[in-house]
């Protein structure tokens, strides 16, 4: 590890040529990939026919490859909601003596959409007196942030152990405005709590989720008791499946096929724990979040970012355990189409700016003899690979294998080669549809029951949406990608963007 590097804030790290070259990595691999790509075809169009083959079978060993993944996820979780969990755990000595703190940041989001959260969290089958319950508001949304937890703690306050409503203030010094730094704040309130309480910190359980998130009723059961038959509980983080079906009826088409992508993405990488990262709605020990001295507050992607912090807190001795069961969110949706499309594209900027992270993994493994060499050429690669897939992979797939046709020349299009890769292409690209196919079968099988006030024409557009996937794709993956690699570049930081949370009576 780099000498004092967890003493300097994030502006100072910046300032370090080590720090500033890992920032610049990712977005010079995929612009260098693409560029290159279009540069070559014009001057040496055999190499890019063949790259672009070599490409294509790639992708189809993986896209089959995870298709496995995803119907053995499927079948996996199908099994585990029926389980009465709750039931399982109380065989276990420790059931009785572990608490869940549940942290809930908002910013802005109506009662409308954070009701049913408490709903659920209410009706959970799991002793509500074993939840500390935070309502996390901030003080530049303080008037709503008020109200709305006054009444939520009239409707659920006493079925909870405590319920706890704090105000994040704006403007402190080091931070950003967002919800790692709103989390941070909540949880060292609810410490006190804790503390007060006499509640070992080894026994509490801390979940976050957004505001929007209804949780299954098996969750906190199947939590505690995985978290209670797992080996070094403490040095784990436990991810459910996020599930974007709270408005899914009512989303745009687009929306939906960015919505199911991102959950069957979380659901066949619940089969490969090895490679499992933290997204989104995650819970962890509370002892081992006070160890690591809470989520880092100067950082966007906070989800995926604590589990970088643990990792290297015990030298590569942490893990992500997949639970398999489900938590259920909103599909992005805005009050007309246009901004739907255009809050959907900045949601994936914010979550492509997870790059951030890559400087922090890559200088806290110099050095630190602690670490493995294969732990840290793995987990390098893995996250590296992961922003160069997201923002070239479907532009290379869709876009550039035409390419060395167009542009190639006589002398390239008059050999076999040349006439030969349309066929290629084609067939390989026929065979990948095995895997749109599975998708949108599984996806009919797991979307919640049509509501009785929606056309039967509607489920013929949740099949018929997966044709718009090229396009969600580039223009709602790669595009964003790209462009959160490149502000990295050019070193035009961003802040936190809240995604809004509307339900249909607010979206006419």
């Amino acid at each position: 590890m780099i000498k004092n590097l967890q003493g300097l804030s994030i502006h100072q790290k910046r300032k370090m040529p080590i720090w500033r070259f890992f920032e610049i990595l990712p977005g010079l691999l995929s612009w260098g990939t693409l560029i290159g790509s279009v540069v070559l075809s014009f001057i040496k169009p055999v190499w890019v026919a063949l790259f672009i083959i070599c490409f294509d079978i790639y992708w189809l060993i993986k896209a089959l490859y995870s298709a496995v993944h995803l119907i053995s996820s499927y079948r996996n979780l199908r099994k585990i909601v029926k389980v009465n969990w709750l039931k399982k755990c109380r065989a276990i000595e420790r059931c009785d003596d572990i608490y869940h703190l549940i942290i809930l940041p908002t910013y802005k989001e109506e009662l409308d959409v954070i009701k049913p959260t408490f709903e659920a969290l209410a009706n959970a089958n799991y002793p509500t007196d074993k939840m500390i319950v935070v309502f996390a508001g901030e003080e530049r949304d303080k008037e709503r942030a008020e109200r709305n937890a006054a009444a939520i703690k009239n409707l659920h306050g006493d079925k909870f152990n405590t319920f706890l409503t704090t105000i994040h203030p704006q403007d402190i010094p080091g931070e950003i405005a967002g919800k790692g730094s709103n989390e941070t704040w909540a949880a060292k309130q609810a410490k006190k709590v804790i503390d007060e309480k006499g509640i070992p910190y080894e026994n509490v359980m801390v979940s976050v989720f957004d505001v929007d998130t209804c949780v299954h009723p098996e969750y906190f059961g199947a939590l505690t008791h995985k978290f209670l038959t797992t080996e070094n509980p403490h040095q784990a983080s436990y991810q459910p499946v996020p599930m974007f079906f709270n408005n899914i009826w009512d989303s745009p088409a687009l929306m939906r096929v960015v919505a199911m992508h991102t959950t069957f993405w979380m659901m066949m990488e619940q089969g490969k724990p090895d490679k499992l990262v933290t997204f989104s709605s995650h819970s962890m020990s509370f002892k081992t979040l006070v160890d690591i001295g809470f989520w880092d507050v100067d950082i966007v992607s906070e989800d995926a970012h604590v589990f970088w912090q643990c990792l290297m807190h015990y030298n590569g001795e942490y893990r992500v355990e997949p639970l398999l069961v489900p938590v259920y969110m909103d599909t992005v949706l805005a009050s007309t189409y246009k901004e739907s499309i255009i809050n959907q594209y900045k949601q994936q900027r914010r979550w492509s700016w997870g790059i951030e992270d890559i400087p922090y993994i890559f200088t806290n493994f110099i050095g630190n003899k602690k670490i493995s060499l294969r732990k840290k050429i793995k987990f390098s690669f893995w996250s590296l690979e992961g922003f160069h897939s997201w923002a070239t992979n479907a532009i290379i797939i869709f876009s550039l294998g035409w390419l060395p046709l167009i542009v190639g020349g006589d002398a390239f299009t008059q050999t076999v080669l040349a006439q030969s890769l349309p066929y290629i292409t084609q067939i390989l690209m026929t065979l990948a549809m095995i895997g749109i196919f599975i998708s949108a079968t599984i996806n009919m099988l797991i979307i919640p029951e049509r509501p009785k006030h929606k056309t039967k024409a509607l489920v013929i557009s949740m099949l018929l949406q997966w044709l718009l996937l090229p396009i969600a794709a580039i223009f709602l993956g790669s595009v964003p990608a790209l462009e959160s690699q490149t502000r990295m570049i050019l070193g035009k930081y961003m802040g936190f963007w809240v995604t809004e949370k509307k339900r249909k009576s607010n979206a006419n």
